[in-house]
């Protein structure tokens, strides 16, 4: 008894130090603090191995290098559109993007997110169709093809694709695929032997030091980027996998929101998966050289902007065009997510908006697939129908968009989800995009989904179960971690 008294001392001692070395040291904020709290007192041990797993911050150095930003001019153009926005002479096509020149103008000043016109925006909500569409422009690309993706599969989809890469750089188009090595966790380097053989280039964001394991679940490359040809671009929810084209039982039909772009948003769309890939690669840099930034051939009448954040960066920038687009909503607002685990900010907007009149609607899946997600999202979920928003839980398979829409004249779709991992903890990427088109487009796929989900009401989620409140309870309170 004597030998357990002083273990249990020394535990108790070593958790207590862990706190205020490796909570207090990093400064993290409070909420995540009280978190980490939690999980080492009441957790020994193996709280803090927890913690060496998912909550060491990263340090906010310059990962990603814009030595070149001079030779692209985008310093200058940044520069340019700030100076017009300030002196109020800069040349808004739409009365859409003049209302929301505040929003223009947070993400040029703090994410260098250059406004760009005539862009050619096709929406995809289905899977095999945005996969077929993706092969039939690597099959017709001409000189590179940048692939990046955080899951990429060995399966049915993965094969296909890889097959098509393999194909183009036989036949001497540069190929260059990224892929987040705990997203695609499982992936051998077999099978990526022909593409290499054929003079392709693979590259891991944040690869493991031990083979079969990787200790760094935070911190992950979320975006999934397609460029062709610098002419364009894809990016949104979709991964790669069969999955995302409706063959996993348990999923079900996949619903997600993607886009292609032509045009000069493209170029940000590059500029991104350069950056990314210089910071993977070490030794193979790509150079910002013409070709990649050719002038574009097709004009759309889309003005969006290519938005970026992660955990290197000073501000969430993405949470926080989030929040100034529901703070200046006056009529409606649509949000589809898969995860709806916001922190205090984007919540208390989103109940302001609530009890202020505003017609909001959030859709989630009827399915986890990670349940203390879920259940954290459940918890979430009951403050907002008590604010007055109308929830519906999506029941046609599994809903994975990450969109917003907001009076039916400007939207957001991407990769980042409404959770604290993706405003804090991943490297993400969203298009803002100041169209009533797209939006209308967007609120037209909400209204479909509609006929295809339940709707929650206050009523009915207090009659949950005991045993589902309690799960509810601890994810809640586990929520800022997740």
């Amino acid at each position: 008894m004597h030998i357990v008294s002083i273990l249990l001392g020394i535990i108790i001692l070593l958790n207590i130090v862990f706190a205020v070395v490796v909570i207090f040291r990093e400064r993290r904020d409070a909420t995540s603090s009280w978190a980490w709290l939690l999980v080492l007192f009441f957790i020994p041990l193996l709280g803090f191995l927890l913690y060496l797993l998912f909550g060491q911050n990263l340090s906010r150095y310059h990962m990603f290098q814009w030595e070149d930003r001079k030779k692209l001019g985008i310093e200058t153009l940044l520069s340019k559109q700030l100076e017009q926005i300030r002196n109020d002479t800069f040349e808004f096509r739409s009365e859409t993007e003049r209302d929301n020149k505040q929003l223009i103008y947070m993400h040029l000043i703090n994410n260098d997110a250059v406004l760009t016109k005539d862009n050619h925006v096709d929406l995809f909500i289905d899977g095999n169709k945005k996969f077929d569409k993706l092969l039939e422009d690597i099959e017709n690309a001409k000189d590179h093809i940048h692939l990046q993706y955080y899951i990429l599969k060995n399966d049915q989809l993965g094969n296909r694709l890889i097959k098509a890469l393999t194909k183009k750089a036989q036949q001497g188009i540069k190929v260059r695929v990224l892929y987040d090595d705990l997203g695609s966790r499982g992936l051998r380097s077999s099978f990526f032997a022909e593409l290499r053989a054929a003079e392709g280039e693979v590259e891991e964001f944040f690869p493991s030091k031990l083979r079969w394991i990787n200790l760094r679940l935070n911190y992950r490359n979320h975006r999934k980027l397609v460029i062709i040809d610098g002419q364009i671009g894809y990016v949104g929810g979709f991964n790669v996998g069969d999955e995302y084209l409706g063959l996993d039982p348990k999923f079900g039909y996949w619903r997600d929101t993607h886009l292609r772009i032509q045009g000069p948003a493209v170029y940000a769309i590059q500029t991104r998966f350069i950056l990314d890939w210089n910071q993977a690669t070490h030794k193979r840099n790509i150079s910002y050289l013409q070709e990649h930034f050719p002038k574009p051939v097709i004009k759309g009448d889309s003005s969006l902007q290519i938005v970026t954040s992660g955990p290197d960066s000073e501000w969430e920038q993405i949470k926080n065009g989030y929040i100034k687009m529901i703070s200046t909503a006056k009529k409606t607002i649509r949000i589809q997510t898969p995860y709806f685990i916001p922190d205090a900010s984007v919540l208390d907007a989103l109940k302001i908006a609530c009890l202020s009149g505003v017609d909001v609607n959030i859709m989630i899946p009827n399915k986890p697939d990670h349940p203390f997600v879920y259940w954290a999202t459940m918890s979430y979920i009951g403050e907002m129908l008590s604010s007055g928003a109308r929830v519906y839980i999506y029941e046609n398979g599994f809903i994975h968009a990450k969109t917003i829409i907001v009076d039916h004249e400007i939207s957001s779709v991407g990769t980042a989800n409404i959770d604290v991992r993706s405003f804090k903890l991943n490297f993400e990427v969203n298009a803002f995009i100041y169209d009533t088109k797209i939006a209308q487009k967007l609120d037209e796929f909400f209204q479909n989904d509609i006929a295809l989900s339940r709707e929650l009401s206050l009523e009915a989620y207090h009659q949950r179960p005991r045993l589902i409140r309690f799960k509810e309870s601890i994810s809640r309170l586990l929520s800022p971690i997740l």
